[in-house]
């Protein structure tokens, strides 16, 4: 079976590995700094605060923000439900802003329509999240634009889009949004097993961040309550989580950065040979917007059908054929769970629309050009009509 993703790991990733478990640390030594330092660099943000996985870190995000039960968190329907649930764990209320059919992202213009229409009921948002789908950056200018005007927060959800640019500049310097979140899980751009960063240009931020994910607590006299009693005190000033990183998990990490740069030019070499080979097919793919540079996470064709059955069909007939097709994603709304919060089939047309048609195909840096043939050829020939 080809995979719809796999994680490349090299001998260097397994020696650094090794090399933590011979060290004195496992969890809160010297290398999860160090991961964090070195991807605040190569974003070109002011700090970066890592995580056991990205939903943990969309959730300190969060709640960072300020985000409190009652307040309004804004999204896209077409992520995973991980980008909705970081508000629901906080008791906030979560709505969707519908995508752009062509890039698969949010539209700039359905969301200005829906915050013109929450101010005149005065009930905006707190917090928006964007979500890179695929990989490319949304048009988080226009975006950033319109949260500064209605005095909304940005967060970020750029779990497919490390490695990414935006208007020549690396997704996550955060200069549309105040928090960015990146995910290491093992199909993405990047892998520590498990594994989540956000980055912000904001030191408050970083540091609430940084609270959160620790049980709330702090050795930092600074922001101690009264003074210290000795060396070994803590306190617990906020109500956290052990949200912590492993240092197996950032030596992973921080050694299959080194080959980024590798991993994106590669999964755009491939996305670029399947534009060229489905060009002649009667599927449509992601527009590539001409401000952005992808980082590929996902490949998603959309069929020219929109009939569930034979989108099954094809689904199964392709993976009995050795090719490890998905969907991604089933519209959050749509969930059974946000169905008993009022939600209804219909409520984003253009989101319900892209699910009806989707199918990811693989796409990974060891994917070679013979696989890539082979699944183009297979797709020609089985494409429903």
């Amino acid at each position: 079976m080809i995979p719809y993703g796999r994680q490349d790991i090299s001998q260097q990733d397994i020696d650094a590995v090794i090399e933590v478990l011979n060290s004195d640390y496992l969890t809160q030594g010297p290398v999860v700094p160090k991961f964090e330092s070195a991807v605040a660099t190569r974003v070109n943000a002011n700090f970066a605060v890592a995580s056991n996985s990205a939903t943990s870190s969309l959730h300190s995000a969060v709640w960072a923000l300020g985000l409190e039960a009652g307040d309004l968190f804004w999204t896209t329907p077409i992520t995973f439900v991980a980008t909705a649930n970081c508000a629901r764990y906080l008791g906030a209320e979560v709505d969707f802003v519908d995508i752009d059919p062509a890039t698969f992202n949010m539209c700039p213009e359905a969301l200005e329509r829906k915050l013109v229409a929450a101010e005149k009921v005065g009930r905006l948002p707190k917090v928006i999240a964007p979500v890179h789908m695929c990989g490319q950056s949304p048009d988080m200018a226009n975006i950033s634009k319109l949260a500064r005007r209605f005095d909304v927060k940005v967060l970020e959800d750029a779990s497919h889009a490390i490695g990414a640019e935006y208007k020549n500049n690396a997704v996550g310097d955060c200069s549309h949004s105040d928090i960015t979140v990146f995910s290491f899980h093992p199909v993405k751009i990047v892998t520590s097993a498990e594994g989540g960063m956000a980055v912000t240009n904001s030191e408050k931020l970083a540091s609430k961040m940084q609270l959160f994910r620790s049980h709330g607590i702090t050795r930092d006299e600074k922001i101690m309550q009264g003074e210290s009693e000795g060396p070994w005190y803590y306190q617990q000033l906020a109500l956290g989580f052990n949200y912590r990183m492993t240092e197996l998990q950032a030596a992973l990490g921080l050694s299959q950065l080194k080959r980024l740069d590798k991993f994106v030019l590669r999964r755009n070499e491939l996305a670029r040979r399947y534009d060229a080979m489905f060009s002649e097919l009667p599927v449509t793919v992601q527009k590539l917007q001409a401000d952005c540079y992808s980082s590929y996470h996902l490949y998603v064709l959309q069929l020219s059908c929109e009939s569930l059955a034979k989108r099954l069909s094809f689904f199964k007939n392709l993976r009995a054929k050795g090719i490890g097709a998905n969907v991604h994603y089933i519209p959050v709304h749509l969930q059974p769970y946000y169905q008993n919060l009022g939600f209804r089939s219909g409520d984003f047309p253009y989101s319900e629309d892209y699910y009806s048609r989707a199918i990811s195909i693989p796409l990974f840096p060891g994917l070679s050009f013979s696989e890539q043939d082979y699944i183009v050829e297979t797709i020609s020939r089985e494409l429903p009509q």
